[in-house]
């Protein structure tokens, strides 16, 4: 009888959010075939796509949280900055497409599936080497190892190097005092960085959100599902990776 009850719980707790999250991918559908919206905006945020390794078709990783992440994460820039950011989604692009190097931040989403031919390891060296910031998001454990390979076929010369609250990326915009940033099903954040000529002094060229997924954050901040303190503290590294990579 107990375990009927947990059960029962559990379906009470769990059917609106995979409601919710069903709703969402079918809308997902309809507004991927919208296209990309043409430089010209400020800040545009841009969400690389890949072919998967594997996992689901129908909702593969680099499209995680899409577009509801990247739209509320818009809506935040517009009102603490004076960005003036599209608040319509993102574009999105693949590695080797020569519009990546209009905008000077992307976004890669689930690492752990990603893949990339040589043009677009060739397309990702020569965006950050030429002044574009990356980040990595919503990866955790075992997809590490493959993270570790794809970033290597891009930057063989270059290794991933564990950051602390230190570094200026963490107060370039909001003052962040902890990183230890936590997350339900991944355990405490880690932050890598990877710097030219792996020197710390030196520019930040992608920054590495490990066993956390801010986007999530982002994605569910307007639903009531997550607490409020851990999306401000979502949003404010956002922002600050924004701030650093429009400065730097």
């Amino acid at each position: 009888m107990k375990r009927l009850i947990v059960l029962l719980l559990l379906l009470v707790v769990t059917a609106p959010l995979e409601a919710q999250r069903r709703r969402r991918r079918d809308r997902d559908r309809v507004e991927d075939s919208l296209g990309n919206v043409e430089y010209g905006h400020e800040f545009t945020f841009v969400r690389l796509q890949y072919t998967p390794a594997f996992g689901p078709s129908w909702n593969p990783g680099w499209r995680h949280d899409y577009p509801y992440a990247e739209r509320n994460f818009a809506k935040i820039v517009e009102a603490v900055s004076y960005v003036e950011p599209y608040l319509g989604g993102s574009n999105i692009l693949r590695l080797d497409d020569p519009e990546l190097f209009k905008y000077p931040l992307a976004y890669l989403s689930e690492p752990g599936y990603w893949t990339m031919n040589e043009a677009e390891a060739d397309g990702l060296r020569n965006y950050l080497l030429k002044g574009g910031f990356l980040i990595v998001d919503d990866f955790g454990e075992w997809d590490w190892q493959n993270f570790e390979l794809q970033m290597s076929r891009a930057l063989p010369e270059l290794r991933p190097m564990r950051m602390d609250m230190r570094h200026a990326i963490f107060n370039s915009f909001f003052d962040i005092r902890d990183i230890e940033f936590p997350y339900s099903y991944r355990g405490v954040a880690e932050f890598w960085g990877y710097f030219e000529d792996n020197d710390t002094k030196k520019r930040l060229i992608a920054i590495v959100n490990y066993k956390t997924d801010i986007g999530e954050f982002w994605e569910f901040s307007d639903t009531g599902f997550v607490p409020i303190d851990l999306t401000n503290e979502a949003y404010k590294l956002g922002v600050n990776y924004l701030m650093y990579a429009m400065l730097h």
